[in-house]
């Protein structure tokens, strides 16, 4: 298959082309010429920015593509400008979205009103009614690690664009919290970064400490993503995420358990916690999502073990902190040794 890959050379991009050309796809991966390069690649490359595909639509079309992977859409505008060059070409489009898309997402952002959402959730669970999930503020900052995300940020948006035409074939690929080697937002920075400063202890809130959300390592996240290039997916909507969903004690616990780290956790109230250890938003909310459907449908496995996968992220992680945009403010020790021992 002939596949052009959008934002092929980013975080998720650079494993899904690697393993794209292994399979024997030809791939053009379109870039702005930054970031990481899959090595070795032989793979095209299409340099353009994918808010003016019009700039780099010749290559595009030179390169007749089958199917094109859109891995960086946020916006109904942007989606718009690739079904459009979809439909001229005859291609078929799949397109990265986000669990964020669920209104269990908006009850724990709290700009969704009314009662928790039932676990787990599911491709047919309710969608957010209230568009807008980002404040100016937010969006801006995150313009700043994304720069390709668009001020209309809007992922329910992008998903009815790409799946409300007759004329182009869609596929949904509804994403976790994927982290792994080239994770520049430090999911894993956290915790390694205490155990690597021989903290005795590290504290949670009783509510995040129970808190159950979605994750996905890297590779096993661009797998999902080419298993998604069979025609049966055509038209579909998968979540794509591990199982089981661990509690995020539980999985500071098997992270720390894969790096030998000696400490302790300790679970807190929220009355008990230094303020820059709190997480906002309404933790009542857990967001377990099922990957049933991807796997029944489509057979996917995950390629790598989370064993395997916890690994790979500490070893990179340890190599590549200074690269990872994080606010340094929430290492502080001295404000956690206070909680730690109140009384001294």
């Amino acid at each position: 298959m002939r596949v052009v890959l959008i934002g092929g050379n980013g975080f998720i991009g650079s494993p899904l082309t690697r393993e794209l050309v292994r399979a024997g796809h030809q791939v053009a991966m379109l870039h702005r010429g930054l970031g990481s390069q899959p090595e070795p690649s032989a793979a095209q490359h299409i340099l353009g920015d994918r808010n003016r595909l019009s700039s780099c639509e010749q290559e595009i079309r030179e390169f007749r593509p089958d199917a094109i992977i859109d891995l960086i859409l946020s916006s109904a505008d942007q989606a718009e400008e690739v079904v459009r060059v979809a439909r001229q070409l005859g291609a078929r489009v799949l397109a990265a979205s986000s669990m964020d898309v669920y209104r269990a997402w908006g009850v724990l952002q709290g700009v969704e009103p009314g009662p928790l959402e039932p676990m787990p959730i599911t491709e047919d669970s309710a969608l957010r009614s209230q568009r807008v999930l980002y404040s100016p503020e937010a969006l801006q900052s995150m313009q700043g690690i994304f720069p390709w995300l668009d001020e209309r940020y809007d992922k329910i948006a992008v998903e009815e664009t790409i799946l409300g035409t007759s004329e182009v074939a869609g596929t949904i690929l509804r994403l976790p919290m994927v982290y792994g080697p080239g994770d520049h937002l430090g999911r894993f920075l956290p915790i390694w970064k205490r155990m690597a400063d021989s903290r005795s202890a590290m504290i949670l809130s009783e509510d995040f400490a129970r808190w159950r959300g979605p994750r996905g390592y890297v590779e096993n996240v661009s797998h999902a993503i080419a298993v998604a290039l069979s025609e049966r997916a055509v038209g579909r909507v998968y979540n794509v995420c591990q199982e089981p969903c661990l509690s995020e004690l539980d999985w500071q616990k098997q992270i720390a358990r894969h790096a030998d780290w000696p400490g302790r956790f300790v679970v807190l109230r929220k009355e008990e916690m230094p303020r820059h250890l709190l997480i906002p938003g309404n933790l009542a909310q857990h967001l377990v999502a099922s990957s049933e459907r991807i796997r029944d449908e489509l057979g996917y496995e995950e390629l790598i073990s989370i064993e395997d996968a916890i690994g790979r992220t500490l070893a990179w992680q340890a190599s590549h902190a200074s690269e990872t945009t994080i606010s340094w403010q929430q290492f502080d020790y001295e404000a956690e040794d206070r909680a730690l021992s109140p009384d001294a």
